[in-house]
């Protein structure tokens, strides 16, 4: 049963936009042709979104293929499908790549085991913060807001994967 989700290039060089589109085309099986804005956050750099369908599993193969490049900004997300959690991935220069599990909401689920590791493993109220910070990846939202902010309104080129 196919599944769906969407690739946010938030920030990439103007000179890696071919790259990009070819890293996802390998992915999809598909040729693309992506509709790229200025990023008004980053200038000089560009930005994009695509919706996609495909297999699940597609989300992280997307991912894997984007991460290629560590300058870019992106995030990658797969809708649930039946049997199967959807997945959020994000990728920051200099922080790598962060991947959750997401709800139908899309919200980042945690595991009853991953928490109770949380908490066994936190010794006060900061440490546990931390941990939860972490585990959400706080930090990789908070560095891809303003990018988020800037391509309100921006085309989206929606892409499907060829059997």
């Amino acid at each position: 049963m196919p599944t769906r989700g969407v690739v946010y290039v938030h920030s990439t060089p103007l000179a890696v936009c071919s790259h990009v589109e070819w890293a996802i085309a390998r992915v999809l099986a598909a040729p693309v042709n992506l509709q790229w804005t200025a990023q008004p956050v980053d200038p000089g750099a560009r930005r994009a979104e695509c919706g996609w369908s495909g297999s699940p599993g597609t989300g992280a193969e997307l991912a894997a293929a984007l991460r290629q490049w560590p300058m870019i900004r992106f995030e990658v997300t797969e809708d649930p499908s039946p049997g199967l959690d959807g997945e959020r991935f994000m990728h920051v220069p200099g922080r790598g790549l962060f991947r959750a599990t997401v709800g139908a909401a899309g919200d980042i689920q945690l595991g009853e085991d991953r928490l109770r590791s949380i908490m066994a493993g936190a010794r006060a109220p900061e440490a546990l913060a931390h941990a939860l910070d972490k585990a959400l990846g706080t930090a990789w939202d908070a560095e891809l807001e303003p990018y988020r902010h800037a391509g309100d309104g921006a085309p989206v080129t929606l892409l499907t994967q060829v059997g």
